[in-house]
């Protein structure tokens, strides 16, 4: 298992500052945010792409996850992660998301990342039934896994708390309908612990789909906010131990996105925190 960094929590830094910070802390794995400031597919020229590619290879970094999860760059006002979902209402507005995935995936492609993260189907609208938000996720998700098979990308979802799919059932009930090789789950340990689906339980029952881990701490109160690892509840050295088990030997990506008021320290905690748990495994 190999530990890396998300740039997200990064948003005040370009892109290579935050690439040799990451790398000057002791990281060789970097996850890209495929949005501003540091790589929005939409308005990303070759010379930008280029220096990407020429930052990783002087730092020594390897991508371990293109994230097309966050939206910062559209700055809806509802909420700037998960708008516009996968299950707007208006149907114009999804394509927006399904233009922003499938940028995305080949955004991965020509940096020679594996994968992308995308959000689980956004928030249910009052009044609407989870089944048929399910329907309109899997509709909109079938063209988008159409380019990602033809771009020879993975395109991971990640459950999170309080939209369309946060437990392990849920998910199941997604891949259900979906029929693709190139699609896959994000393991996002600390949304699972936050909707009550243990960690280290849940990682043997998912691994079959599980392409790429998430981690943070969470809280005791199991309340949605991302915690250097250490400072919330999580048993992290049962949780690795159960990864580990499964002969995953892939990323496992940090993500501290709310601490972009002193991301280093953020960072550089947690690598020592993690690292010294891998250590006892």
């Amino acid at each position: 298992m190999k530990l890396a960094f998300s740039t997200n929590a990064y948003l005040r830094f370009p892109f290579e500052k935050a690439a040799q910070r990451l790398a000057a802390i002791g990281y060789r794995g970097i996850e890209i945010m495929a949005d501003v400031p540091h790589a929005w597919p939409a308005f990303l020229p070759e010379e930008h792409k280029q220096t990407i590619r020429d930052t990783l290879t002087k730092h020594n970094l390897a991508i371990s996850n293109i994230n097309a999860f966050m939206m910062n760059a559209i700055n809806d006002a509802r909420q700037r992660y998960w708008h516009p979902s996968w299950i707007e209402p208006d149907p114009h507005y999804r394509q927006v998301r399904i233009d922003h995935t499938k940028r995305a995936l080949t955004l991965a492609r020509e940096l020679g990342a594996p994968c992308i993260t995308t959000e689980p189907g956004g928030p249910v609208e009052k009044g609407a039934s989870w089944s048929a938000a399910l329907k309109l996720f899997v509709e909109g998700l079938k063209p988008v896994l159409e380019h990602a098979e033809k771009e020879g990308l993975l395109l991971l979802v990640e459950p999170e708390p309080d939209l369309l799919i946060e437990r392990a059932d849920q998910f199941e009930e997604l891949m259900r309908h979906l029929d693709s090789p190139a699609v896959g789950l994000n393991f996002d340990i600390g949304h699972f612990y936050c909707v009550g689906d243990d960690p280290a339980a849940t990682v043997p029952r998912l691994a079959k789909y599980t392409r790429h881990y998430h981690l943070e701490d969470i809280a005791a109160t199991r309340v949605h906010h991302h915690l250097v690892p250490g400072e919330g509840a999580i048993d992290f050295a049962a949780t690795l131990r159960a990864i580990r088990a499964t002969g995953y030997d892939g990323w496992i990506t940090i993500e501290l996105y709310p601490y972009v008021d002193d991301p280093d320290a953020a960072a550089r905690t947690a690598l020592e925190r993690v690292s010294q748990i891998m250590a006892t495994l």
